[in-house]
């Protein structure tokens, strides 16, 4: 007879009673455990040594294949690598001996109760009022936009809040490792890959479901990380008709970003001409958000770049629209900057006016003081 979700759910959390007052603070990002006895968080961007400590690197590991058994995963020396979900929805990553030779050592994302919004973001001073204009009227006229950014720097935050852009109108589908996406419209179908079984059996990758999805009558497709070949089933879909696609990317750059596109396309098993894939990459995407973990601990959106074309001599040439300007540190060790329009008036403007959308008034004017 299976053990009750419920009773899982409880031992569970007895299993990880070190850590729980973590669990449930509401300021806690991140909770970084390095062994038995060193337990860090993450608070604001920054990271703090805690006092908690496991009874013993036993405690750990019994805690760690109770969350396995949890998930309906398998860990032992020759699988030493657990992904997985804590009740809460927190994500956990974890990695146990021998490939942690000092003891296992674990990570655990968690995630706001309440899904961040773009006037919170403007109210935290990550984004102002005039890009998030442009990016409503990027995202409403089916513009393709990838999300990129450092670990930790608030990349699925802002794909979260970019999906509140969506008209309610239309199927959204979410593809994903692990379920982080919070989208709050009402049509949304949400598809998660999975690992295989201790036998080899029920894999489900990501390009699995995205070959399943583009059957699915999609108005959207939004897929929580591209880590590998799936980028060019993404690209591919861009270019044939399935428009508004969003999509985060590890990248520190918005040039970074188009170079790891290209990269995780060539891990198909597709053989294209690398001058057509670079061609078919640029055409693909429309839009990079660039966002960053600055030096204080502060998130925020670095650039707004759009695609304009690929050049066999340039490479991608990509314009940055809204980039931040810095303007040095207060008293208190805080980073001053704003994000300004560059003066470049995007190509996808005429796009735009054509579904009764316009640029920002401060974009034509920093246009005009450029000359």
């Amino acid at each position: 007879m299976p053990i009750p979700k419920e009773v899982f759910e409880q031992s569970l959390l007895k299993f990880l009673a070190p850590v729980r007052p973590f669990l449930d603070d509401p300021t806690v990002s991140e909770v970084m455990i390095n062994g038995a006895d060193q337990i860090f968080v993450e608070r604001a961007g920054k990271l703090y040594l805690t006092e908690a400590r496991f009874p013993s690197q036993d405690a750990l590991t019994a805690a760690l294949r109770n969350l396995a058994q949890f998930v309906g995963r398998h860990v032992d020396e020759h699988r030493p690598i657990l992904e997985g979900r804590l009740p809460d929805g927190s994500r956990v990553e974890a990695v146990m001996p021998p490939a942690a030779p000092d003891g296992p050592m674990v990570a655990i994302r968690r995630f706001a109760k309440n899904t961040l919004t773009i006037q919170r973001l403007i109210d935290f001073g990550a984004l102002t009022p005039d890009a998030a204009q442009l990016l409503h009227a990027v995202v409403v006229v089916k513009q393709n936009v990838i999300v990129a950014g450092g670990t930790g720097s608030g990349k699925t935050s802002l794909l979260n809040a970019l999906t509140g852009f969506i008209p309610e109108d239309e199927r959204i589908v979410i593809i994903e490792d692990t379920r982080e996406v919070q989208c709050q419209q009402q049509h949304v179908v949400q598809l998660e890959a999975r690992p295989p079984d201790a036998r080899g059996r029920g894999l489900v990758t990501i390009r699995d479901l995205f070959k399943a999805t583009l059957r699915m009558r999609p108005d959207r497709i939004v897929v929580g990380e591209i880590r590998s070949a799936e980028a060019l089933d993404l690209v591919q879909a861009m270019t044939s008709g399935h428009g508004g696609c969003m999509a985060t990317v590890h990248a520190t750059y918005p040039t970074d970003t188009m170079n790891r596109l290209e990269t995780m396309a060539m891990m198909s098993d597709v053989n294209m001409p690398l001058r057509a894939l670079r061609a078919q990459i640029a055409s693909a995407i429309d839009f990079i958000v660039q966002t960053s973990r600055l030096r204080d601990g502060s998130r925020c959106i670095t650039h707004i770049a759009e695609v304009w074309d690929f050049d066999p001599d340039r490479g991608f040439h990509l314009e940055n629209i809204f980039e931040r300007r810095y303007h040095g540190e207060d008293a208190q060790g805080r980073i001053q900057s704003e994000l300004v329009p560059t003066g470049v008036v995007p190509k996808a403007v005429e796009v735009l006016r054509g579904h009764g959308y316009d640029i920002p008034a401060s974009i034509y004017q920093a246009a005009a003081a450029r000359g």
